[in-house]
């Protein structure tokens, strides 16, 4: 399968991978976030797009285009190629430079890249049909407040992970009792009794269980008590493949 990429410049911005790393997560001690298997998965499933410039946009609270002020770090001739207020309200808008074409009912989610936290600015969301359209789309940022904002460069702007999103209408949500699962309110239970006895020895300060720090469950794929086999298509790492070219 394919992600076509086509770039709409002579000097796209750059298209990587998902990284893992995140400045809060490096902060902790021991980086104790990057033992969320949750965490890191969302961060590596998709790919990044790069500011090829740093630049601030500041926003004085105003509804129109012109209560945006943009500057780049260095004389941008092509600035408004990149990043303009078009929407206004508060609304910042980057250009990825991009047109994707995915593989028959395959969209594309573009977002702000997962627990990449910026203080003052939300990322918003959008689903493209990128099976068919024939032109790109917007990366669009609201500032939460007036304020000032900083996009370094090479910082991430804009996040693209692709979906069979037509597939989630075929999904019924159905309400159940755990007990209704006898498997599965087994295997809940045996992680239950676990995960108490863990964290009461470990509060207790036990050795044993201090030395362990965490419990590794769901990161190694296990269940509790050897109740069942997790699936042989857990993972606890992902690696997407860098653009090449065609």
């Amino acid at each position: 399968m394919e992600l076509e990429c086509y770039p709409m410049t002579a000097t796209p911005p750059d298209l990587v991978p998902g990284r893992q790393s995140r400045n809060w997560m490096d902060a902790f001690v021991s980086r104790h976030p990057y033992r969320c298997l949750p965490l890191n998965m969302a961060n590596t499933t998709g790919w990044e797009i790069l500011c090829p410039f740093g630049f601030s946009a500041e926003w004085n609270g105003g509804p129109q285009q012109s209560d945006i002020t943009i500057t780049p770090d260095r004389p941008q001739p092509t600035l408004s190629h990149f990043v303009t207020s078009h929407f206004s309200r508060g609304v910042l808008t980057m250009h990825p430079q991009y047109l994707f074409r995915t593989p028959p009912g395959w969209g594309m989610q573009c977002s702000g890249s997962p627990n990449h936290v910026k203080d003052g600015i939300q990322p918003l969301v959008g689903l493209i049909e990128t099976d068919w359209l024939p032109f790109p789309f917007t990366m669009n940022w609201i500032f939460t407040r007036p304020g000032r904002i900083k996009f370094e460069k090479g910082e991430p702007f804009c996040f693209i992970t692709l979906l069979e999103h037509k597939k989630v209408e075929e999904f019924q949500p159905v309400i159940r009792t755990l007990e209704s699962n006898p498997v599965m309110n087994g295997q809940f239970e045996a992680w239950n009794r676990q995960r108490t006895d863990f964290n009461t020895r470990l509060a207790s300060g036990d050795p044993d269980a201090a030395k362990e720090a965490w419990q590794r469950f769901y990161f190694k794929g296990e269940l509790p008590e050897d109740l069942g086999n997790a699936p042989a298509s857990h993972s606890n790492k992902r690696r997407l493949k860098s653009p090449r070219i065609g």
